[in-house]
């Protein structure tokens, strides 16, 4: 009796040793490693690249790796004409024009979920260490100072924590500050369901009023632009604490200055500014430097070596992914398509297709592809890019070639490209 074979068909572009990859600002090294384990030529730099050589060197490559210090503009992105997909090995792709990308056919993957508990385990290390001023007697120890007080010091068990933005970080927060023996409490503009003891509170001003601690956790966006301005400290209590480990943006730093200052707020931790340097060294100023129980850290929330190493693994493979397979799944800027894989029996070639989103295009596509048998197919759209993705029996190369050369003729194509 004869067996099927089920046995998936490991897909991959005709020659993947032509495949070059780019990678900026030390990318851990599980990504290099992912990268290079798939047979693509990768270029890893430890810093990123002063804007003249990213220019030149972004010309030639199919992938580009980066953290939050490059910036990929439409004048950067307009110098890469091989470039076909972005790893953002971090949260954010504020750094991205992905706008620009999406338009030509550049996919864009990041990592938003891999350090969700390094910056929940920073908050929480943030709030025992305001309840108790451990920044302030550490530098007047450093003075030679000492100052045995305990005077407005607390234990946080029983405390009040108010979340706002409670997503991964906010909820994997939610746990451990539930676990120290805090009332939790957060705020979402999205209906989530609370864990352990957490209750949700129908208003911002709710939770501002009513907690000892209040901790934000939501995305840069225009209405979270200064959410946390001089109205909002207002409303907070007297003595309470305010914790910023989201975008710098969300708070008004001069507002939250003159808080501290006049001792409204007892203190409060900031991990996150408005503008950031795009390297290390001296010369930082924010008006929050030298205000009392102030902790200021320089964007650390995210920087742990298992966070890291997730990033690395997430983004990597997206990226292996997204060129071998073709899948989309995770983008940020594309429709988010998979198509299962062919078993590894199959004589089957994938076309991959990225094309304006217009009337008529996947008509075109499918007369085309009308003379071979279409073994499964897939399409879906997100905004002005349209993505399909098919895989059809054909010969030899030469037949793919034609196939691949009639679908690129078609006036919406932004790229087509095969596996085999």
């Amino acid at each position: 009796m004869t067996q099927l074979n089920n046995k998936p068909k490991a897909l991959k572009p005709f020659h993947s040793g032509d495949i070059k990859i780019l990678l900026l600002e030390g990318v851990n090294k599980t990504g290099i490693d992912i990268l290079t384990k798939a047979g693509f030529q990768v270029e890893a730099h430890a810093k990123a690249l002063p804007k003249d050589v990213l220019l030149e060197k972004i010309k030639d490559v199919h992938a580009v790796g980066i953290r939050s210090k490059t910036q990929l503009t439409a004048e950067v992105l307009a110098a890469a004409k091989k470039l076909r997909v972005i790893g953002c090995f971090c949260i954010g792709t504020n750094q991205v024009d992905l706008e620009y990308a999406a338009n030509h056919g550049i996919a864009v993957f990041n990592s938003p979920f891999s350090n969700s508990r390094s910056v929940a385990e920073l908050v929480i290390a943030e709030i025992v260490a305001l309840a108790r001023q451990l920044g302030d007697r550490s530098n007047e120890i450093h003075q030679g100072i000492w100052n045995k007080v305990s005077k407005n010091c607390y234990e946080i068990r029983g405390k009040k924590l108010g979340i706002v933005g409670y997503g991964h970080i906010g909820s994997q927060l939610s746990v451990l500050a539930d676990a120290m023996g805090m009332q939790v409490f957060f705020y979402d503009v999205i209906q989530a369901m609370p864990l352990g003891t957490a209750k949700a509170v129908e208003s911002l001003p709710q939770l501002l009023s009513t907690c000892d601690f209040v901790t934000l956790h939501v995305p840069e966006t225009p209405e979270t632009k200064n959410m946390i301005g001089a109205h909002e400290l207002s409303l907070m209590q007297k003595g309470s604490y305010l914790i910023n480990a989201s975008r710098g943006t969300v708070v008004d730093i001069p507002a939250l200055a003159a808080a501290l200052k006049s001792g409204h707020l007892a203190g409060a931790a900031v991990d996150v500014y408005p503008s950031e340097p795009f390297a290390n060294g001296p010369g930082f100023l924010t008006e929050l430097q030298g205000c009392p129980n102030t902790i200021l850290t320089p964007h650390i929330g995210g920087s742990t070596e298992e966070a890291q190493s997730a990033i690395g693994v997430e983004v990597g493979t997206a990226v292996s992914r997204y060129i071998c397979t073709g899948a989309t799944l995770g983008a940020v800027n594309f429709p988010e398509v998979d198509l299962r894989m062919p078993t590894s029996d199959s004589k089957s070639v994938r076309i991959i297709n990225c094309h304006q989103n217009v009337p008529g295009v996947l008509k075109q596509i499918n007369k085309i592809l009308s003379n071979y048998n279409i073994e499964k197919q897939i399409c879906d759209s997100r905004g002005t890019v349209g993505y399909f993705l098919a895989d059809i029996s054909v010969e030899n190369e030469q037949e793919i070639e034609a196939v691949n050369n009639a679908i690129a003729s078609i006036p919406e194509n932004l790229f087509t490209r095969s596996l085999w």
